[in-house]
């Protein structure tokens, strides 16, 4: 199958700045619409893309960027519901429907969708349900599609390490809810590496893969990874699932949501899986990379740091 030029959906995203680089690396030419050229702007510098402003959720303004490609990439997805296009139902099922539309109208028959783990139609979480329900959507509607399901993702400028990192730095004592949920952390470089294999493979064709890297982790073993490795070990007090959804329910109420009710009721499924990483891809381990950016912020390394900048 030979692939030219693809549409990637949410690539100016933490995963789609990945792919992106990689699918440059390989020669092939990309548009990336995005409402905000600010947020794309390293992908500008990318040869190989073209970045235009445009709103996805406009069925028309989706139709014209998807036209003259040969493949679409949807990696567009929200952790926290909200209204509109900013919720579980706007992010996730209506943007499928609309891209399968786009897709259909442009001729496009290679759709890849990103998913998660434990999606499901009859999930535990309003989230993993419209995860479920976007992939039913992508998966019959006549494409050539292939779904993703990774477990939580991580790398430099993640938002799930970075995060515990910056609350250690913060908090003397972390007050951890659903402390024994687990996880399987996959590499952000090894999730786009299986996107690029599987865009010209037709033996992918109709299929759901789990991303997972080599090792399961409690969400309490994680958190005190993370602080150790900034050198700030932490006293961590683990929550029962409902004094966890009681915190999630005050958090909801803060400016900036770090945690919600329904983020709980999805670590009712552990995201792990038994699957072996497709493509031959040996996944990367969380304790041969994470230290690298993680230990950047310990103190020693902060003081180091200064003292280099300085001339000393």
């Amino acid at each position: 199958m030979i692939i030219e030029k693809v549409c990637v959906i949410g690539g100016s995203g933490f995963v789609g700045r990945h792919l992106c680089q990689q699918l440059a690396a390989r020669g092939l030419r990309m548009v990336v619409p995005t409402r905000d050229r600010e947020r794309a702007k390293a992908l500008i510098l990318l040869p190989t893309v073209d970045v235009v402003e445009a709103d996805v959720h406009n069925p028309a303004a989706l139709a014209k960027v998807v036209a003259g490609c040969d493949a679409v990439i949807n990696l567009v997805g929200v952790l926290h519901d909200g209204s509109g296009h900013h919720g579980f139902s706007g992010a996730h099922i209506e943007l499928a429907r609309s891209v399968v539309e786009a897709c259909r109208t442009g001729g496009v028959k290679r759709l890849l969708q990103m998913s998660a783990i434990g999606a499901a139609t009859d999930g535990p979480s309003a989230y993993l349900r419209s995860k479920g329900e976007a992939e039913r959507v992508v998966m019959e509607s006549g494409l050539d599609v292939t779904v993703f399901r990774p477990s939580v993702i991580f790398g430099p400028d993640d938002r799930f390490l970075n995060l515990f990192a910056g609350l250690a730095r913060l908090l003397p004592v972390l007050v951890l809810a659903r402390p024994d949920a687990r996880f399987q952390p996959v590499y952000v470089g090894d999730v786009a590496a299986a996107f690029v294999h599987a865009l010209t493979d037709i033996a992918t064709y109709g299929r759901r893969y789990d991303l997972c890297g080599p090792q399961r982790y409690t969400l309490r073993e994680l958190v005190a990874f993370v602080a150790r490795n900034i050198g700030r070990p932490r006293l961590i007090i683990g929550l029962n699932r409902t004094l966890s959804l009681c915190q999630a329910f005050a958090m909801e109420c803060l400016p900036v949501k770090l945690m919600s009710r329904d983020n709980i009721l999805s670590m009712d499924a552990d995201s792990i899986s038994d699957s072996v990483f497709p493509f031959g891809i040996r996944p990367q381990a969380l304790e041969a990379l994470a230290p690298s950016w993680l230990s950047t912020n310990a103190p020693r390394a902060q003081y180091d740091l200064m003292r280099s900048r300085a001339g000393r």
